[in-house]
């Protein structure tokens, strides 16, 4: 944790007083993009970037919340009682949200808290910082007013702040993968059911580089609530013939068979990503067991083709990206990762490799979009948790 984030604390909020700490990572979905909603397999994992969330009790109903990454924002106060979202609270409105549905579900929140927030996750990536400001408040109201919440609780409250409070119409699994993480381990979970199970990612001489396109996207202006209203029509169509409650219940093979009964050709090609990312999702998690990481790899692939071709959420930035990364030496796989229009690729790459391939990816990249790229190391982290 960086040392002066309690100095900046103690001087943003005019204390001497010791605040207690915590951490809420972000997370890489390895594969199954936009498998979530439509309830299927994801295979996320948290990454060693995240929040950081400084807190000391106050002996009012006052929250006052400050964040290091606006800090031209200033500090932002809202009485315990009134924790209804306003645009001009703007990042703010994600901690908020937690304090109003924690709260709601039945918790006693006994006063007010100063908070201070400071991310290391690049804003608007398609890392989750949202998930993970939601996930780090949530273990900070946790500990810092003794409520006993259950895990997967917290984490169904953070997805109903992103549903109904910001209205992002998002799944599950990024609240799940930054509320659940294990070190060195990615989880395959089931969204419908969100039964679960961890998988350790034995890397070897390889690592997983994160590439910042630097493209910023805002899930909520982008085009994610239509992709899911095309699949939800999709999966109306097909209801009308098949007892199915999700198109992440259909094989493949099911659903070559029943694509007729989708009238619109767009939602179909939207159906069949989800089809399909879902059963290589199942095949990933089978591949990394058993050691086979060219055959990951190969999935990675797969599944970023089926994002630009099928699904159309990668654009350029991504698509320049992932296919001068799949051209390097030493490189297992590369896709994007995250809802797309921006954000961020992913890559297995040889670690002798390395600085050859950002150069590389970022040359192409440069030249051709006009701005650098940003390549991070990716370390598998554990969950929120308090430091």
């Amino acid at each position: 944790m960086k040392k002066d984030l309690v100095q900046d604390f103690q001087r943003v909020f005019d204390t001497n007083e010791g605040p207690m700490r915590f951490f809420a990572p972000g997370r890489i979905n390895l594969i199954g993009e936009h498998t979530d909603y439509n309830g299927g397999y994801v295979f996320p994992a948290a990454i060693s970037f995240g929040t950081y969330a400084l807190a000391v009790k106050r002996k009012d109903r006052y929250f006052r919340f400050y964040s290091a990454n606006f800090p031209e924002i200033g500090i932002i106060t809202s009485e315990l009682e009134d924790m209804d979202y306003c645009k001009q609270d703007d990042w703010a409105n994600y901690p908020k949200g937690m304090i109003k549905y924690i709260r709601e579900a039945g918790y006693e929140i006994s006063g007010g808290a100063d908070i201070f927030f400071y991310g290391d996750i690049p804003n608007g990536a398609g890392l989750s910082s949202s998930a993970s400001i939601e996930m780090a408040t949530g273990v900070l109201l946790e500990n810092v007013f003794g409520l006993d919440i259950e895990r997967l609780e917290m984490i169904k409250l953070g997805q109903q702040v992103e549903n109904e409070y910001i209205g992002v119409n998002s799944g599950i699994m990024d609240q799940f993968a930054i509320g659940m993480g294990k070190k060195d381990q990615a989880m395959l979970l089931d969204c419908q059911t969100l039964d679960y199970q961890y998988a350790p990612i034995k890397l070897d001489r390889y690592s997983i580089i994160i590439i910042n396109t630097n493209k910023q996207r805002t899930l909520a202006g982008s085009k994610y609530n239509e992709r899911r209203r095309e699949c939800d029509e999709a999966l109306s169509n097909l209801q009308a013939e098949l007892p199915i409650q999700s198109l992440g219940e259909l094989s493949v093979s099911q659903f070559e068979q029943y694509q007729h009964l989708i009238d619109n050709e767009i939602s179909r090609l939207r159906a069949r990503h989800a089809v399909t990312e879902n059963e290589r999702t199942k095949q990933a998690v089978r591949k990394l067991q058993a050691g086979d990481l060219a055959g990951f790899g190969q999935l990675m692939n797969q599944s970023h083709a089926s994002l630009e071709q099928d699904y159309e959420v990668t654009g350029k930035e991504l698509d320049t990206i992932v296919h001068t990364a799949w051209k390097q030496p030493g490189v297992i796989g590369a896709r994007m990762t995250g809802a797309g229009f921006g954000g961020c690729a992913i890559a297995i790459v040889a670690d002798d490799q390395i600085a050859e391939f950002k150069q590389q990816v970022n040359q192409v990249y440069k030249d051709t979009i006009g701005y650098d790229a940003t390549f991070y190391t990716a370390a598998i982290h554990d969950g929120a948790k308090k430091l």
